[in-house]
């Protein structure tokens, strides 16, 4: 959901802009400083959060499809909101990522090798907090 708003509002603030050069740097601080190119930046770094909190904790093979129905709702964001024409061979390619994205979801999360199974609990433990390990190790030693 961050990353289509801040597509379509980064869109909307680059048309109100015009065009820019990398050769020149003033047109891309003045674009920086559009509104909604400055809130299509922040929604987009919130994307990147959010991505990588799901990377976290699940396969890059399950969060990147999920992540592809951000075109779904950027496509009836910029049809009916930002006015722009979308084909038929568009609308066709959504549905195929809509379905696509389906099958992902009817699967697991996280790949789970059979040599090692699950993380047990301490390797979960061990994994997110370094010092119980050690505060373990002297539990040991008391």
């Amino acid at each position: 959901m961050f990353a289509a708003a801040g597509d379509s509002m980064l869109s909307h603030g680059m048309k109100q802009t015009g065009n820019i050069s990398l050769h020149h740097l003033q047109s891309v601080i003045f674009a920086i400083l559009n509104p909604w190119v400055a809130i299509g930046i922040l929604l987009l770094l919130a994307f990147f959060a959010t991505y990588m909190t799901a990377l976290s904790w699940a396969d890059l093979t399950y969060v990147l499809p999920a992540t592809s129905l951000g075109y779904v709702i950027l496509a009836l964001v910029a049809r009916f909101v930002l006015r722009e024409h979308v084909s038929p061979l568009r609308w066709l390619g959504i549905a195929l990522i809509t379905g696509g994205v389906g099958f992902i979801a009817g699967g697991p999360e996280i790949t789970i090798h059979p040599s090692k199974g699950p993380p047990s609990r301490e390797e979960r433990e061990k994994d997110g907090a370094p010092e119980l390990e050690v505060a373990s190790k002297l539990g040991d030693r008391i």
